[in-house]
């Protein structure tokens, strides 16, 4: 009794979420008592099930699962995996605790007795459990109770409250305010704002120089980045600051496809957490830069130049080919000279104008032009 005290204290982050692991318990144990074999369906997490909502701007997970059974010999040790990972779960929301992915994967490990087999081989296939028992609760990881790194930072005009704390993201100094795993309402609230948009860069670097410059004090925005691809601590602050607060985001990536590929998945969701679409994806998003174009636009040197490989000229074909990219004519040309220039850049190339060019030059007249794709 203490301990649903204690789960229900932590509010719609754990309550619900007991339920529905006591409810896939029943149902496990129901199919045991009756002679049955134990199974549990899993929503099928590929491309083959998931669907672009052309209306709504967004992937979609379409409704097709795939059966784990207890007495199947290829599906046993995923069937297993669940169930443990679902005790560790209700576990943590007893305690009202949380973990990261990394220590999910050390409670759930140990060696079968009487085998040699682990119950994982690595955290990789620790984290797709986890995955597979979001969508197959309907409940998201952080009603799990279950946190990744911190892999983002953030500056600017706003003030939060993370956890009861008041952090006034105007004063964080050079290494700004580290955006954590999860950052749901009842976790990070928005206090005062007056920022007008925000700036999402790919890399630190980059954010360093904008930071360095106080341009988020200068252009009055928010300034994030994700170290590369963003995890979904930072796609779901950003995704907030748009939905609640009103406030553009611009994306300043690099100029190749894996540059075009993080501003889809910005834009609209990926594929393995398209379940998640409605509370990570952000339709408005656009693209600032860098583009194909700006190597004559911006009269850079040959030694900015980094050579498509195989892999970026496939990988570039493959985004063309998205729906949402393939219907936009402007994406199509910006693809198309991509692959005609034979050569990729990155943001950082921006400094061999001048150390400040991209933050007092490059984004303010692509602001003022409205100069983005969308």
């Amino acid at each position: 009794m203490a301990k649903q005290t204690a789960a229900r204290k932590s509010g719609s982050r754990g309550g619900g979420t007991l339920q529905k692991i006591g409810a896939l318990a029943e149902g496990v144990a129901r199919a045991a008592h009756a002679g049955e074999a134990p199974s549990i369906e899993v929503p099928t997490r590929a491309k083959s099930n998931t669907t672009w909502d052309r209306k709504r701007g967004i992937l979609r997970m379409g409704d097709a699962t795939q059966t784990r059974e207890l007495f199947n010999l290829n599906q046993a040790k995923g069937f297993m995996q669940t169930v443990l990972h679902a005790a560790g779960i209700k576990e943590l929301l007893e305690a009202d605790k949380t973990l990261s992915l990394r220590a999910m994967f050390y409670k759930g490990l140990h060696t079968i007795p009487g085998t040699k087999e682990k119950t994982f081989a690595d955290q990789d296939e620790s984290d797709a459990v986890l995955e597979d028992l979001e969508v197959t609760l309907g409940s998201l990881r952080e009603e799990l109770h279950v946190f990744a790194k911190k892999a983002g930072t953030m500056v600017g005009n706003i003030t939060i409250e993370d956890s009861g704390d008041e952090i006034d993201c105007r004063r964080m100094g050079s290494g700004g305010y580290a955006i954590p795993s999860i950052v749901e309402p009842d976790v990070i609230r928005f206090r005062k704002c007056d920022a007008k948009f925000v700036l999402h860069v790919e890399k630190n670097t980059v954010w360093s120089r904008f930071n360095e410059d106080r341009f988020w004090q200068q252009h009055n925005c928010i300034l994030t980045e994700g170290g590369g691809q963003p995890p979904r601590g930072v796609r779901r602050l950003l995704r907030r600051l748009n939905q609640e607060l009103g406030l553009p985001v611009y994306c300043l990536l690099d100029c190749d496809p894996w540059g075009h590929y993080i501003y889809s998945v910005i834009k609209q969701g990926s594929i393995s957490l398209a379940f998640e679409s409605e509370r990570l994806a952000i339709p408005e998003a656009r693209f600032l830069g860098l583009r194909a174009v700006d190597y004559q636009r911006c009269d850079l040197s040959d030694d900015v130049q980094i050579a498509l490989n195989d892999k970026d000229i496939a990988r570039a074909k493959q985004i063309a080919a998205y729906p949402w990219f393939k219907d936009k004519p402007a994406w199509r040309r910006e693809i198309d000279q991509l692959l005609r220039n034979g050569f990729k850049m990155e943001v950082e190339s921006l400094i061999t104008k001048d150390i400040s060019y991209v933050t007092e030059t490059y984004v303010p007249e692509r602001l003022k032009a409205k100069d983005w794709l969308d």
